[in-house]
């Protein structure tokens, strides 16, 4: 059944992949009015997500906050789409960097590096970094349940130079590679709730105590990895421009969990600047009943 539904969907992909971005965002404009109006995908989770972060907006402001994020998610649902074939100077072009020096300057000094980053702006195009540095890139992904669509993800991937590794096999894939002397370049979405009974930190997230992935800042610890944490800004439709930020090119320094903090709070200032960019459709907050007694904090 796998096959078959990839021979099935595989065409429609390819055909919306080679539109041109005109006609791609029209059809990003008929997405959006289905899933928004007629199917309304995950809009109470959404809704309910707003109004718990921002107790003080109105029900207008929450309305054009959620319809916002909806186009969003479908322009980048559609320019994840369109990565399958779009050349690279038409990437290199709507997706820029504003202080590559930051990231060379930890290549001149032989550090490798944990490019923490959140579900906001846009991730999927992030990958055409690998065209201006000379770090071995991976990114710690979640795999597909199709076989074949997930191949079809890290080929799209590898076209930069970008591994996708999961996470049972970071350890090994990383280890390995510090052996060899490689610098690499590791990418981790870590702002995504983890299982609330196994999590070992949790802290305030926009005003709301939750659950919080260390995995990142234990990986970067391990093997001593400067921890960068990058932002996006939409500058208009189809353009992006991303900014490094150091947390830290000593995370040893640091006591355990500082660093996840640290992190969180600027995936903060982002979400307040423009809230419609981050993705509300995940239950973020969905464990905030479950707070172990000794991470209540007044």
């Amino acid at each position: 059944m796998q096959l078959i539904a990839y021979i099935l969907i595989y065409p429609l992909l390819w055909i919306i992949s080679i539109l041109p971005f005109r006609l791609l965002y029209a059809l990003s404009d008929v997405l959006y009015f289905f899933i928004y109006r007629i199917f309304k995908y995950r809009k109470k989770v959404v809704k309910a997500n707003l109004r718990l972060v921002f107790p003080d907006k109105s029900k207008s402001e929450i309305e054009e906050i959620s319809s916002k994020f909806y186009h969003h998610l479908c322009d980048m649902i559609l320019e994840a789409i369109k990565s399958m074939t779009i050349s690279e100077a038409s990437m290199m072009k709507r997706f820029t960097f504003t202080n590559l020096e930051l990231i060379r300057d930890l290549e001149i000094k032989q550090k490798s590096i944990m490019l923490m980053t959140a579900h906001y702006g846009s991730w999927e195009w992030i990958f055409i970094l690998q065209r201006h540095i000379n770090y071995k890139g991976y990114a710690v992904y979640k795999r597909l349940g199709n076989k074949y669509f997930d191949r079809l993800v890290k080929r799209i991937r590898a076209k930069y130079n970008s591994h996708l590794i999961t996470t049972k096999e970071t350890f090994q894939i990383l280890t390995a590679s510090q052996k060899k002397g490689e610098l690499t370049m590791n990418g981790f979405a870590a702002d995504q709730s983890p299982k609330h009974y196994s999590a070992l930190h949790w802290n305030k997230f926009m005003g709301i105590t939750v659950p919080m992935h260390t995995g990142a800042e234990t990986i970067a610890k391990k093997f001593d990895m400067a921890v960068v944490f990058f932002s996006v800004k939409r500058l208009k439709r189809g353009y992006y421009k991303a900014t490094f930020e150091t947390i830290t090119e000593s995370p040893n320094e640091f006591e355990d969990y500082k660093i996840t903090d640290i992190f969180f709070k600027l995936i903060e200032n982002q979400i307040h600047e423009a809230p419609q960019y981050y993705l509300w459709t995940h239950k973020r907050w969905k464990h905030r009943d479950k707070v172990p007694e000794e991470f209540i904090k007044n």
